[in-house]
C-alpha cells in the first residue's frame, strides 16, 4: 500500500468540499455535536496513512476533536446528505443522513478523492424524531468487521476511528455514545439518485451522475452513452460485491437501497453476520421478520436494488422513456452473467480448482452437503484444504452428519485440489459472531482487550498463528440462536 506523507499539525489538513460545492441540492450544512467528555477507542493506522493523517496527531487532543467533526479546518464545509430509499421494500422520498455528517473529501496516496464521514454525530434534519446518536458497541462492530473485510479483499468503507463521546446512549437501556469517523470511496448511493429523480430535476439528476462517473466509472465519460454505462458499471461492480459476501459467508442485514454504493463497496455494517453453518435461509437482523435479506437472498435483492437505480436514471438513458426502459432491462440483465462468472470463478479457487469448470457440480454437490450437515462454512473450507493434503480426518469430523460426503470427498480429491491455492482464498480467521459479541460486551464496559486481540485476528485472515486457535474455532454448541441489532 502506498502511504501519503503524514500530516501532523492541524493547519496542514485540508478537506475538500467536492460534493457540497457540486450537488448542494444534496446536502445540508450542519455541525456535529459537541462530546460531553472524548476519549479515542480505537484508531486504524493504515487507514490514516492512506489518507495523509499522523495517527499520533489523531490520538491529541485536536486529532479527537476532528474525528469528532466538532473542529474542522478551514474552508470545510460538513453536510447531511439528502438521500431516499427502498426500506425492506417500502419507499421514502426523505431518507438522509439522520445521525451522519459528510466532513468532506481528503486526497489519498493515489491521488484518488476519498470522504471522511461520520456516524453518531448527532442530530441533522434528517433525523425524523432520532436521538442522531451512536453506542459504543454498533460503532466498534463497524470498527471490526470492515476491517476484517479489507483484508478479505472485499470492497468496503473503512472505519478511521471510533471516539467515546461520554454521553449516554438510549436503546433498550443506557449505553455509552460514541462517534464512528470512516473513509470512503464516497457516499453516493442507490438513494442519492432516487432523491434527485423524486424532485424531478433532470439536471440535478445529470450532474449527479456526472459526479459519480468522475468519482467511480472514469471511462464511463469517453463513451458514446456515458449515462448507460456509468449504470453498467454499478452493475457489474455490485455483482463482484455481491459475489464476495457470499463466498466468505458474508450476511449484510439490512440492503435497502440507501445500503447500496455506486462504488460497489460495502456500507453500514449495522446488523451485520457472518455465517456460522452454512444456511442459505439464515437471517440474524432482529428487524428483518420476514427474511427478506437473508444470506440466499442477497444475489436477488442487489438486482432489485439496480432495478430501483435504473429506473431512477432513466431521462439519463434515452429521451424516449419505452426506449430508455429498454436499455435499462438489457443493462440489469447483465447482473446475473456477471454475479455468476464471479460466484463461479471464486468457488472454484474455494475448492483449488480455480479455472476448471469441471468443479462446477462439485461445487454445487458441496453447499447441499454444508448444508445438510449443519456444516461451519469458514472451517468446513479450511478442513478441504487439510484433506487435500492427505489429512481427511477434520473434514470428516465436520461432515460426519452430511450424507454422500464420503462420495463427493473421492470425486474432489481424483482432480488433484490445490491446498495451498486453498488456504490463499479460504480464510481462517473471520469475525466470529460470538467473538463479536464477547469483544463488544468488554468494549461496553471499558475492556479494549478483547476487541484489540479479534482486530489483530482478522486484520490477517489467511495465515494460522500460534496462540489464536480459538479465533479459527466455530461456535461454542451453547451460543444459541443469534441476533443482531441496528444500534438506532
Amino acid at each position: 500500500m502506498s502511504i501519503a506523507s503524514p500530516i501532523v499539525p492541524d493547519r496542514d489538513i485540508r478537506l475538500d468540499n467536492r460534493f457540497a460545492s457540486e450537488l448542494p441540492e444534496l446536502g445540508v450544512a450542519w455541525k456535529a455535536q459537541e462530546p460531553v467528555e472524548a476519549r479515542l477507542l480505537a484508531v486504524d493506522e493504515d487507514v490514516a496513512a492512506e489518507v495523509g493523517l499522523d495517527p499520533a496527531w489523531l490520538r491529541t487532543g485536536d486529532g479527537v476533536r476532528l474525528l469528532l467533526g466538532v473542529d474542522v479546518p478551514a474552508g470545510a464545509t460538513p453536510v447531511a446528505q439528502a438521500y431516499s430509499g427502498h426500506q425492506f421494500g417500502r419507499y421514502s422520498p426523505r431518507l438522509g443522513d439522520g445521525r451522519a455528517l459528510l466532513l468532506g473529501e481528503l486526497t489519498g496516496a493515489d491521488g484518488r478523492l476519498l470522504d471522511l464521514h461520520l456516524k453518531g454525530s448527532g442530530r441533522t434534519p434528517f433525523a425524523r424524531g432520532g436521538d442522531g446518536l451512536a453506542a459504543v458497541g454498533p460503532m466498534l462492530r463497524e470498527y471490526v468487521v470492515s476491517r476484517a473485510m479489507a483484508a478479505l479483499g472485499i470492497p468496503t468503507t473503512r472505519a478511521l476511528a471510533v471516539v467515546a463521546t461520554g454521553r449516554a446512549v438510549r436503546r433498550e437501556t443506557l449505553l455509552p455514545g460514541a462517534v464512528l469517523a470512516r473513509v470512503a470511496a464516497s457516499h453516493l448511493r442507490v438513494g442519492s439518485f432516487q432523491y434527485a429523480r423524486s424532485i424531478d430535476d433532470t439536471e440535478l439528476l445529470r450532474r449527479l451522475a456526472d459526479h459519480a462517473i468522475a468519482r467511480h466509472h472514469p471511462t464511463a465519460a469517453g463513451e458514446a452513452e456515458p449515462y448507460a454505462a456509468l449504470l453498467r458499471g454499478v452493475v457489474e461492480a455490485q455483482a463482484s460485491l455481491i459475489a464476495k459476501w457470499m463466498l466468505v459467508g458474508f450476511v449484510h442485514g439490512v440492503m435497502n437501497t440507501d445500503n447500496m454504493t455506486i462504488s460497489g463497496e460495502t456500507i453500514d455494517y449495522g446488523p451485520c453476520a457472518f455465517l456460522d453453518v452454512y444456511d442459505p435461509a439464515t437471517v440474524y437482523s432482529s428487524i428483518d421478520e420476514g427474511g427478506r435479506y437473508a444470506f440466499g437472498n442477497q444475489p436477488v435483492v442487489a438486482q432489485w436494488n439496480l432495478a430501483r437505480l435504473a429506473e431512477a436514471m432513466l431521462p439519463l438513458l434515452h429521451e424516449d422513456e419505452q426506449q430508455a426502459v429498454t436499455v435499462a432491462q438489457d443493462l440489469l440483465d447483465g447482473f446475473r452473467v456477471a454475479f455468476a462468472a464471479a460466484w463461479s470463478a471464486g468457488l472454484r479457487a474455494k475448492l483449488g480448482r480455480a479455472g476448471d469448470e469441471q468443479a462446477d457440480p462439485l461445487g454445487d454437490e458441496l453447499l447441499t452437503l454444508l448444508q445438510t450437515g449443519r456444516v461451519d462454512l469458514t472451517s468446513g473450507f479450511r478442513a478441504l484444504a487439510h484433506a487435500a493434503r492427505g489429512d481427511t480426518a477434520p473434514a470428516r469430523r465436520l461432515f460426519s452428519g452430511a450424507d454422500g460426503f464420503e462420495a463427493w470427498l473421492t470425486r474432489w480429491l481424483a482432480l488433484a485440489p490445490d491446498a495451498d491455492a486453498m488456504d490463499r482464498v479460504n480464510p481462517l480467521y473471520i469475525p466470529r459472531n460470538h467473538l463479536v459479541e464477547e469483544a463488544l460486551a468488554a468494549a461496553t464496559g471499558g475492556d479494549l482487550g478483547p476487541l484489540h486481540e479479534l482486530v489483530a485476528a482478522v486484520s490477517a485472515p489467511y495465515e494460522p498463528r500460534p496462540g489464536r486457535e480459538r479465533y479459527a474455532a466455530p461456535a461454542p454448541e451453547d451460543f444459541g440462536t443469534y441476533r443482531t441489532f441496528c444500534g438506532t
